[in-house]
């Protein structure tokens, strides 16, 4: 790529009416995009990609509620890659379809294992439903796993709502829910999702934006909007055993946050099931918990 090209590349990610000299800083993010692209187009071959689980509460019950599953890229020699820095560049490029299906897969294999009616969610990236092969991966997974749909939850982000109107998603979810899946409406407060949205799409559940966790008026009229919609509320982004309380006492029926648990690999989840599963059991969270 020669440097004029580099100077206009950023010039449009800039937006209109701009325009850039060279600089060698273009070069050396090129670069790196470039190095990443080529690492992140082996990662699945290479075995690279992991899981790890974080556990949701249920604060009616005190239990467990199930984890949600959250993509590791290991990469050799440089460790852990965000998933901010690799999934926009996964969609980008077009390998977030191959990356999701084996998510899908590791995803419920692992649940299978877990005790009923422990659940997994999963986080489902706008372009896996403009590719048309989502519906068939999820009954592939669940046909390999054993795992029911029941016990499969996909979160859905607010932008996957804008393609087509929402109709082309509107009707993949729809099939879905004839599976059994439960759907969530994720972070929930920092898109364009309004109340017709909420009763329009078959969502299960909101999780509402770990931004919004000590904003207890946010938190009150989501938890309310979830309860007369008959949709349940998850917290995100708890913290403290105070967080916790107040998520409960708004009105939310599930929490998840570091105060819970950290997301961890497969192997430890046993141990957070042992500390979390037992109804009433002493968490160390309080009555809250």
């Amino acid at each position: 790529m020669t440097r004029a090209d580099l100077a206009l590349y950023q010039s449009k990610g800039e937006g209109r009416g701009r325009f850039n000299f060279f600089v060698p800083e273009l070069q050396d993010r090129a670069e790196a995009r470039r190095a990443l692209e080529l690492g992140l187009r082996a990662a699945l071959p290479r075995g690279e990609f992991t899981l790890h689980y974080q556990p949701q509460l249920d604060l009616g019950t005190r239990t467990l509620a199930g984890f949600e599953a959250l993509l590791r890229w290991q990469r050799p020699g440089l460790g852990l890659v965000p998933p901010a820095e690799f999934i926009p560049l996964a969609e980008e490029i077009g390998l977030i379809g191959t990356i999701g299906e084996w998510v899908l897969r590791e995803a419920t294999s692992e649940a299978a294992r877990w005790p009923a009616p422990l659940r997994v969610a999963v986080n489902v990236s706008p372009p896996q439903f403009q590719n048309g092969r989502l519906v068939g991966s999820v009954q592939a997974a669940l046909a390999a796993s054993g795992l029911p749909g029941d016990r499969l939850e996909l979160e859905v982000t607010e932008s996957a709502l804008l393609e087509d109107g929402g109709w082309g998603t509107m009707a993949q979810l729809q099939a879905l829910k004839m599976l059994g899946l439960r759907i969530s409406l994720d972070d929930f407060g920092t898109g364009y999702s309004s109340l017709s949205q909420l009763r329009s799409f078959p969502f299960d559940r909101v999780k509402i934006d770990r931004s919004f966790a000590d904003d207890a008026a946010v938190v009150r009229a989501v938890a309310a909007l979830g309860t007369s919609l008959g949709i349940r509320t998850t917290a995100e982004g708890v913290e403290t055993p105070a967080q916790l309380e107040r998520v409960r006492a708004d009105g939310c029926t599930e929490a998840q946050g570091y105060l819970l648990g950290r997301p961890v690999p497969a192997g430890e989840v046993p141990e957070i099931i042992r500390r979390l599963g037992g109804a009433g059991a002493d968490h160390g969270l309080g009555e809250a918990a």
